[in-house]
């Protein structure tokens, strides 16, 4: 079993105030949260149906803003925050940006890229591999996911 540092739950808990807000506006509630040097430096939440963009998941968003506040393409050494587990497009994308450890709330056995429908994050095949981990507050991301799907119902 992982052990999670009091910081890993600061920033998992950020991720998931990221993605209840994203839940509140109708997306799917996930959020992200890259972290480098101890410090915030990209976020995002789904808004894929806000801004008709299927590209706009939570984890592309952060990344983007990183790069943008970091002025790099690369996150070395940076931490991914997610509530749910990456997709195949977002996983590719950790990958391209060099994020060293990715932190999963939950999994998403359907989609799911870190391991669950496939584990593009730790492909010897790619010239990157990220650490994984996986369970820090993981009841808080379900709960918020099936309480959005089965209000949709």
């Amino acid at each position: 079993m992982t052990s999670f540092s009091a910081d890993d739950e600061v920033f998992m808990q950020r991720a998931l105030e990221l993605a209840a807000n994203a839940g509140e506006v109708g997306e799917v509630p996930v959020g992200a949260v890259i972290v480098s040097d101890g410090e915030i430096v990209g976020e995002g939440a789904n808004s894929s149906i806000t801004t008709n963009d299927a590209t706009a998941h939570a984890e592309i968003l952060a990344i983007r803003d990183a790069c943008d506040k970091l002025n790099n393409y690369r996150l070395p050494g940076a931490t991914a925050y997610l509530s749910l587990e990456p997709c195949t497009m977002c996983a590719g994308a950790i990958v391209h940006a060099r994020v060293a450890r990715v932190v999963c709330a939950t999994h998403e056995p359907r989609f799911g890229a870190a391991g669950s429908m496939s584990n593009h994050l730790q492909n010897s095949q790619l010239n990157h591999q990220c650490e994984v981990e996986f369970g820090l507050m993981q009841s808080q991301s379900s709960d918020l996911l099936k309480t959005f799907f089965r209000a949709r119902r």
